[in-house]
């Protein structure tokens, strides 16, 4: 039977109002995009060490890779070609649209769905990588949503998580900061209660049956505009873990 839906209403509703802004490098998603390249090569060289193969040669070749809360394809469309066999799910019906439709103008094979991880696991859906990208902190129960991500990943897979942690940092920076000061995200796109420590999102998947091995944080580089993988968790952090 499905498990209690993490999805949260208000969130869905919010990220549908600015779906249409996706895939404008300077809209409402504009920091995401900045993000992606050192986010997508985080991901690409873990995975490639961990399956044995070569980051510069499509490292997913053979292997399913799901990307929860996949918003408008910005991760899955790297992801697929890198090789991987892609599913994207989003409770946003909208976002799956966009995604959809931008996948078929780049002649991508991606599959979509307007989905919570609890649905295809409800299936008995599992795969190869998952992938839960700056989605934790937008989720109605924390618990019930690493649990259920866990559960989709195949013996011998990875799901890498990344998200905010709850410190008065981030809330400077990721909060007051990037949506009031900088107005780098729409006003309200955050809500710093729902941030989460780096501790509670390794228990959470520990709980889920994955060994944690790997935290990293993410740090904006303000001279060159651009992020970059680091040792500072205090704001942007990702996570791997591994079933064995």
């Amino acid at each position: 039977m499905p498990m209690t839906s993490t999805a949260s209403p208000d969130e869905i509703a919010k990220f549908s109002a600015m779906a249409d802004s996706w895939w404008d490098p300077s809209g409402a998603f504009q920091p995401l995009h900045k993000f992606n390249p050192a986010r997508i090569r985080f991901v690409r060289d873990r995975l490639a060490a961990h399956f044995g193969r070569d980051a510069l040669d499509r490292p997913g070749a053979g292997l399913s890779l799901l990307d929860i809360g996949c918003g408008g394809g910005l991760i899955a469309e790297p992801m697929a070609r890198l090789g991987f066999r892609v599913t994207g799910i989003d409770a946003a019906e909208k976002n799956v649209g966009v995604a959809r439709l931008h996948a078929e103008r780049s002649a991508l094979d991606i599959t979509y769905e307007n989905a919570a991880p609890e649905d295809l696991l409800a299936r008995g859906a599992q795969f190869n990588v998952v992938l839960a990208l700056e989605v934790v902190e937008h989720v109605a129960d924390v618990d019930v949503f690493l649990k259920a991500s866990a559960d989709l990943v195949a013996p011998g897979g990875v799901l890498i998580a990344a998200t905010l942690n709850r410190t008065l940092k981030a809330l400077m920076l990721a909060k007051i900061g990037a949506e009031y000061i900088l107005r780098w995200v729409p006003a309200g796109t955050h809500d710093w209660k729902k941030f989460v420590k780096p501790s509670e999102l390794t228990r959470g998947l520990r709980h889920g049956g994955l060994t944690v091995t790997e935290l990293a944080g993410m740090s904006y580089d303000v001279l060159n505009d651009s992020w970059r993988a680091s040792k500072d968790l205090d704001v942007n952090y990702l996570v791997m873990a591994v079933k064995r």
